[in-house]
């Protein structure tokens, strides 16, 4: 393994520069265990290598803890809230905890509510349907489509016919001047939502969102976070911020089952159009009328994923349970010790929002010369077992924005991600700019992949078919 004295060296070797070398970072072990953290993957030389996982900010992982806790309940798995059994007693009963797990976990206040949904999408277009009929909101260019489209698609969809009006606010070049056109834009005329991301998924920045906060209350509107890369990362309390309202996902928070939570202000859900027309969302149903329930019950309709909800409760216990400080200081020093690299390697662009954003999570993005962004990325995979995200991460206007309109590439960390992952990055990466890739690698169907690749799939049932599918999936427009 390339060491960080020598990855230096080798930047000095590219760029023909000579550089002091800094003192290596301590080593960062794994915060948290997680699920296959041990996984070899073969390369194209007839190696194989442990996988490094650079990809938790698409999906992260489960931790050991929830596979666990999901393997103890799931004998104690039946229907929920309707059941006389007592095995639907006791899923009841786990549901709902779970239920108030999450919502401790984003310290919500005593009159919130957590209705658990998929993922932040669906908990965004949720909130999206119960913003009150011809209430304006404010959104920033900054934003993940799930934080874009639920707002600004205005004919046809769920929301037609509502009358809401969506001001898309440009970003300024500063955290400053961008904190100073949302007063302004607040102050011009009445929003009754400003949403915003916690986190950026594309360069892991955020405004500050006291301040955010601050400004929107004080015109009269409320505030909304996609918690999607903040949450998982940072300590997050809806109570000490002030916020509104809060979506995160379990796919990111270390329970990938398939849940996720909108966790806010009751009134506006309590009183909004359920979300799904179906059986639990109801008081009474005739003929001629429907009588629904309040929150969470009135958008929760159908059968709900308990054993998800009881996943990513689990993960909030978790994370929570860690020595305060731990995560966002294993986290910063993974970033750290990231861009340091990427900053020394001559041809690579780390892309930044803003010069004056302050304490960004472990998500960056980079450009590496003029090589294609899926190249670099089938390159990473191919010839040293790394997985990253290369695209444009589902933020088109960002990417526009940061001068990145065909892509780049995306490393981002977790809990089980340790300094090997990213100095294997970082040597990779030196060695493609010194030798190029040793491969050979063609385009099919939108995706680069090596050509006549020989290497073995690994043993699971359903993978037969998996180089075609994977094909068939990766269009320029899937980007996340």
């Amino acid at each position: 393994m390339t060491s960080v004295t020598e990855l230096f060296a080798c930047a000095d070797e590219v760029t023909g520069t000579s550089t002091a070398t800094p003192a290596a970072p301590r080593e960062e072990a794994p915060l948290l265990a997680v699920v296959g953290a041990s996984t070899t993957v073969p390369l194209v030389d007839g190696t194989s290598r442990t996988y490094a996982n650079l990809d938790c900010a698409a999906s992260a992982p489960a931790l050991e803890a929830v596979t666990a806790r999901i393997s103890e309940v799931l004998p104690l798995y039946a229907s929920v809230h309707r059941g006389a059994g007592y095995l639907s007693q006791v899923s009841t009963a786990l549901y709902e905890t779970s239920r108030d797990t999450i919502a401790r976990f984003v310290g919500a206040r005593p009159d919130d509510v957590a209705v658990i949904t998929r993922n932040t999408t669906d908990s965004l277009n949720l909130l999206a349907g119960v913003v009150p009929a011809g209430g304006a909101v404010l959104v920033l260019d900054v934003e993940h489509h799930a934080n874009l489209l639920p707002w600004v698609q205005r004919s046809g969809g769920a929301h037609a016919g509502t009358g809401r009006v969506a001001t898309i606010l440009p970003l300024e070049p500063t955290v400053a001047a961008t904190l100073d056109a949302l007063r302004a834009e607040l102050a011009r005329r009445s929003y009754a939502l400003l949403t915003l991301t916690g986190a950026s998924n594309v360069t892991g920045e955020a405004l500050p969102l006291d301040r955010v906060v601050e400004i929107a209350h004080a015109a009269g509107a409320r505030v909304a976070v996609d918690g999607a890369q903040l949450v998982p990362h940072r300590g997050f309390s809806l109570a000490a911020s002030g916020v509104d309202y809060v979506a995160f996902s379990g796919h990111k928070t270390y329970a990938p089952f398939g849940a996720g939570a909108l966790v806010g202000r009751r009134d506006w859900l309590d009183t909004g159009t359920p979300y799904l027309a179906g059986g639990g969302a109801v008081r009474d149903v005739r003929a001629d009328r429907t009588v629904w329930q309040p929150a969470p019950a009135r958008h929760e309709a159908g059968s709900p994923n308990v054993l998800g909800a009881i996943a990513l409760a689990q993960a909030c216990d978790t994370l929570a349970a860690l020595p305060a400080g731990a995560l966002e200081a294993h986290e910063q020093a993974l970033r750290t010790r990231l861009v340091a690299g990427l900053d020394a390697l001559d041809g690579v662009r780390v892309a930044r929002i803003w010069p004056d954003s302050v304490d960004p999570v472990g998500v960056v993005t980079f450009v590496v010369g003029d090589l294609n962004p899926g190249l670099v990325a089938a390159y990473l995979s191919a010839e040293h077992g790394i997985g990253v995200r290369d695209g444009r991460f589902c933020a088109h206007p960002l990417l526009a924005h940061l001068g990145a309109s065909n892509g780049a590439v995306r490393a981002s960390v977790g809990v089980g991600t340790t300094a090997e992952h990213v100095d294997r990055l970082l040597a990779a990466l030196a060695d493609l700019l010194r030798r190029g890739a040793q491969a050979e690698y063609e385009v099919v169907d939108g995706c680069w992949s090596v050509v006549d690749d020989t290497r073995p799939l690994i043993e699971v049932a359903g993978l037969d078919h998996l180089a075609a599918t994977a094909a068939a999936a990766c269009g320029p427009a899937l980007d996340d």
